[in-house]
């Protein structure tokens, strides 16, 4: 393939990096006069690579005319679908971040464009089909992600989740090049296809060193244990908007990521990191359910939160079906929602002058004083916890039943034994905001863009959305059935 029809697949990506180079310029002429003019910009090119993404997505796009620069990107349904929820997440953050900053005085148009040059960088990762490529979107992503959690300069906390995040994502990468340069020295290649070619006679020594690299540094982009340590720090250090960003779109692109990985490079040998997936699977599940149960901050909780939720969707990769990849982007879609939906109702916490409150005793009685924020986040919070018949019970559900479709049924057991203990803290929201005495703390107003996005998010994680869950897994079996004829 040449480079124009390669440029030619490639025109989201190139929106985005246009878009951000620009306003990167416009950035350093207009000053912070230019925020606002930045982030509906930014707002713009994302809207734009997202329709301009979602016609392949319906369509199944797969196959040998996905392929862009001569087999380093595969544009295909699986990588479009999870465009379309880097795009929805990073849009979210940009559309609630100016009311948190302006009251820092702390609204800088380079904001903006930190978010598009993290999208660009999650849209490679997802279309990567060479180690090469993979690296290169994952450290575009990394080093935007890094100085978007020290946002605040002058705020020791985001500092130092600025610091603690760029320590250990740096760690996490030199771990992973590791694994890629194994996996290259024992095989001959960093295409996915040659080696799933290479591997499918067996595994050497030092191919399965390889993988078990690679594996690791992938598990710390995604927050899975072992590799979880750093999550609570940095969302409770993180400036909300930006913890909000972290918590969506960069776990989707890591996980759509992962699956690649998983199917394609090293498809032929599933049985060698299968073992691995499923003990990140169910440590995750457990380890995210009891670290919550202790929690009195609320972004501490809902980083525990995301730990749990990684582990179901593990569930779903360690199945190494294509049944397990589509329920993963099911229960994915659910997850944006949710916590897109639960970020944005804890910035919505905020007292008269419009500090933030992020404590349980912040909320007590939230109920009586603001309904409807409080009803919103007891349908998340069920949602989260997977009582049905709200949509995080049917991401669950699917996850479930394709462990069982692939003989995994001990693991089934497990997951849905923890997602019993995980509920005790979703519950606790129940409990604090309608049966305590209130205290009437959260006085402080929000814009319709917060209204928007909460009730958006609701309206998805609602039962309403059960009317459309034949259209998205259509959607989700064409994006896995791209995975098989890339393999």
């Amino acid at each position: 393939m040449d480079i124009l029809s390669s440029l030619g697949l490639i025109i989201p990506e190139l929106i985005l990096a246009i878009s951000g180079l620009i306003l990167l310029l416009v950035s350093a002429w207009g000053g912070n006069q230019a925020s606002k003019p930045v982030s509906i910009a930014a707002c713009i090119a994302l809207g734009g690579a997202f329709f301009l993404v979602a016609p392949g997505v319906c369509a199944g796009v797969s196959g040998p005319d996905t392929l862009a620069f001569f087999g380093q990107m595969r544009i295909d349904a699986f990588a479009g679908i999870a465009k379309l929820m880097i795009s929805a997440a990073a849009g979210a953050a940009l559309v609630v971040a100016p009311a948190y900053f302006d009251r820092l005085k702390a609204m800088r148009p380079e904001f903006a464009v930190l978010v598009l040059f993290a999208a660009l960088g999650m849209s490679i990762m997802v279309s990567a089909a060479d180690l090469l490529a993979l690296y290169i979107g994952l450290e575009l992503n990394s080093l935007a992600a890094y100085v978007l959690a020290a946002y605040l300069r002058d705020d020791d906390k985001s500092a130092e989740a600025g610091l603690k995040y760029f320590v250990l994502g740096a760690l996490a990468s030199g771990i992973l090049l590791f694994g890629m340069s194994l996996t290259y020295g024992f095989t001959g290649t960093t295409s996915f296809t040659g080696i799933n070619a290479a591997i499918s006679g067996g595994l050497s020594g030092g191919q399965l060193f390889g993988l078990i690299f690679v594996l690791a540094g992938m598990a710390f982009k995604i927050s899975a244990v072992p590799f979880h340590m750093w999550t609570p720090d940095v969302y409770e250090g993180a400036p909300t908007p930006v913890t909000a960003f972290f918590a969506s779109a960069p776990k989707v692109a890591a996980i759509a990521l992962l699956a690649r990985l998983s199917l394609e490079a090293f498809g032929s040998q599933a049985e060698a990191w299968q073992q691995v997936v499923t003990f990140a699977a169910i440590a995750s599940i457990v380890v995210g359910a009891l670290g919550a149960i202790g929690q009195d901050n609320i972004k501490r909780l809902l980083a525990f939160s995301s730990i749990n939720n990684v582990g179901f969707i593990l569930i779903g990769l360690a199945t190494a079906t294509l049944a397990g990849a589509s329920a993963m982007l099911i229960y994915l879609v659910f997850y944006v929602a949710m916590t897109v939906g639960s970020f944005v109702a804890v910035l919505m916490l905020k007292d008269a002058e419009g500090n933030p409150l992020e404590t349980f005793g912040d909320i007590k009685g939230l109920s009586t004083t603001r309904p409807a924020l409080a009803w919103c986040l007891l349908l998340i919070m069920f949602s989260l916890a997977g009582i049905p018949p709200l949509m995080g019970f049917y991401g669950k559900l699917v996850v479930f039943q394709a462990a069982v479709e692939a003989d995994l049924l001990a693991l089934a057991v497990i997951g849905i034994a923890a997602s019993v203990i995980g509920a005790f803290y979703y519950l606790k929201f129940i409990k604090v905001m309608f049966f305590d005495e209130p205290v009437d703390r959260v006085k402080g107003t929000s814009d319709w863009a917060h209204w928007a996005l909460l009730l958006i998010s609701t309206v998805v994680i609602s039962p309403v959305a059960f009317l459309g869950t034949e259209w998205l897994g259509n959607l989700t079996e064409m994006a896995a059935a791209a995975l098989a004829i890339a393999g």
